[in-house]
């Protein structure tokens, strides 16, 4: 089969070297068109060490790639996501499935990564997402993911595509759940390693993790969610792999603002995309815009824009008024 990804950042290239190995003809699309020539000769992407890029993935600096293919992965970072889908549209085919990868949420809209693609494409569209660190992916290391639509058929497509003796796909009807476990965990990371650069303990980090994904199953199922998808592998799943490795992005520019580096020097440092950056500023404004009490993210958007320190605001959640751990907790 035919396939395109759009995006050749580090979870997009893991996941072209995953469909060639898979026997699918890929083209990968990039916005660094400078690095196209360096990548089919030393078979090597800087956006991803150490991945050795199979002989058949072609590479490609033109939307146009994607003509022809039956599958559509769209891999672009959150922030300049609209406008990539924006360009890549007119050339996707009228039956090819198209597939978000990306987590986030888009900063003023507050949308979802898969409404902002069905918007500019006009597609419908299937999620894939869960604990998988593009690292790993890229290396065969045996990795659950989830494939999410409302469309059953469109899932199980995407599910046979991806699925390999090292890569396991789920199917889910709850695309909503899926992303938003899946972009509110990177805030929830950031703070992880805020709190390893203060120097705090795993009791702190099981705390944070806990009620992280307490406020974020909130948010969800205010917004439509199952519960229970928050329960699997882009909910609790996803925070583990998140919080605890090296590997993420946005757990390492949390150790250095806990250190005490500044956030836009923590950003630079890191050397790629902190989705979780951008990300607590959009659940912020939705949790607003819901009336949803979110604590944890409240004081991550704190730290991030409004410059209060990472101490002071560990003081104000611990400090908060005391309550029952469950909403339903049982007494009378």
């Amino acid at each position: 089969m035919k396939v395109s990804v759009v995006g050749s950042g580090a979870w997009g290239t893991a996941l072209a070297i995953r469909l060639c190995k898979n026997g699918h003809d890929v083209t990968m699309w990039t916005f660094e068109k400078n690095l196209i020539e360096e990548m089919e000769t030393t078979r090597r992407n800087i956006r991803l060490p150490g991945a050795v890029l199979p002989e058949g993935l072609k590479i490609s600096g033109d939307y146009a790639c994607v003509r022809g293919s039956k599958l559509v992965v769209i891999a672009s970072p959150s922030f300049p996501m609209r406008s990539v889908c924006r360009g890549v549209a007119p050339y996707i085919d009228e039956d090819a499935v198209v597939v978000s990868v990306t987590k986030g949420i888009e900063d003023g809209t507050c949308k979802r990564m898969s409404q902002i693609v069905a918007e500019e494409t006009g597609k419908k569209v299937v999620v894939l997402s869960g604990p998988s660190h593009a690292e790993e992916v890229s290396k065969d290391v045996p990795t659950g993911c989830l494939a999410a639509c409302e469309d059953m058929e469109l899932a199980r497509f995407v599910q046979d595509a991806f699925m390999c003796d090292v890569f396991r796909i789920y199917t889910s009807p709850d695309p909503v759940g899926a992303e938003l476990g899946a972009a509110l965990k990177n805030v929830i990371a950031l703070c992880a390693g805020i709190c390893d650069g203060m120097g705090y303990g795993d009791n702190t980090k099981a705390m944070l993790m806990t009620r992280g994904l307490t406020e974020i199953a909130r948010l969800g199922v205010a917004m439509g969610a199952s519960k229970d998808t928050f329960a699997g592998l882009t909910g609790v799943g996803d925070l583990i792999v998140t919080c605890t490795s090296m590997h993420s992005r946005n757990r390492r520019a949390g150790i250095l603002i806990g250190q005490g580096k500044d956030v836009q020097t923590a950003m630079k440092e890191v050397g790629a995309v902190v989705e979780g950056y951008y990300a607590a500023k959009s659940a912020w404004a939705l949790a607003q815009k819901m009336g949803v009490e979110m604590p944890i993210t409240e004081a991550a958007y704190k730290v991030l824009y409004e410059g209060m320190s990472a101490r002071d605001c560990t003081r104000e959640l611990l400090m908060r008024s005391r309550k029952a751990e469950t909403e339903d907790a049982g007494w009378l």
